[in-house]
């Protein structure tokens, strides 16, 4: 066995993976909302969030679509088109993230590539809105979906970007996920090549994070003005 304990040696002497004992694939996740301190993740709904996520997207000069597959929507007939679309699939499987304080959507993300029997699964399609960017709830979000996979069993969270899309790249890390390398010429989307950077965290590495998210969204970690006291890329060691 390796000094990781990573693999171990069968009866030819050749490395293979540990053993899952008992292992049983995960339930998929359900349609059911989580509630955080700073905002609530649900399942999206294009007749209770569409109105809300275009007014909040429409703030934006059209950046925060570059690196996704679809966008910018300029008529919200169009978003609203869309939403009805991706809505009533369970891969992905679409979230609103509802900020606490005022009530409205200000977010989209979801989970993908879900593969209970392998314990993987995927957050992404990540539209952050400016109203929800660099915010308490946006970090809120994160630790509450990937607190559910866990709590479901998943073995492995899975975070995937464009390898060129340096804010994304730097959010995976800070909220603890590894990077684990790039898949050259992975995706073409809106008419260009992608490089696909991997990161992930596994159900090893869940209970550390998970300390690590709950000391930072404490209220003690926040002054009178909301201000972070401690930074969460210091308590997950990044």
């Amino acid at each position: 066995m390796s000094n990781g304990t990573t693999y171990r040696l069968n009866e030819f002497r050749q490395p293979v993976g540990l053993p899952v004992p008992g292992w049983a694939p995960p339930p998929r996740p359900p349609r059911a909302p989580l509630t955080g301190r700073f905002c609530r993740v649900e399942p999206l709904d294009a007749d209770r969030h569409a109105a809300d996520l275009f007014a909040a997207n429409s703030v934006d000069d059209g950046r925060m679509w570059t690196y996704l597959s679809v966008g910018p929507f300029a008529r919200f007939e169009d978003y609203d088109a869309w939403m009805r679309r991706v809505t009533p699939g369970d891969d992905p499987l679409f979230h609103a993230i509802v900020d606490a304080a005022s009530g409205k959507a200000v977010g989209v993300a979801a989970y993908l590539r879900i593969d209970p029997p392998n314990g993987a699964i995927e957050v992404g399609h990540l539209a952050f809105s400016r109203r929800l960017q660099r915010t308490p709830a946006a970090t809120e979000a994160m630790y509450l979906m990937m607190r559910r996979a866990f709590e479901l069993g998943y073995r492995r969270y899975e975070w995937k970007c464009d390898a060129l899309n340096a804010p994304s790249r730097a959010a995976a890390q800070r909220l603890g996920l590894r990077f684990e390398g790039i898949f050259r010429q992975a995706v073409v989307y809106k008419g260009r090549s992608r490089d696909t950077a991997w990161f992930a965290a596994v159900e090893s590495e869940w209970p550390a994070l998970q300390a690590a998210f709950e000391r930072w969204l404490a209220p003690a970690n926040f002054d009178a003005q909301g201000r972070q006291r401690a930074r969460l890329a210091e308590m997950v060691g990044g």
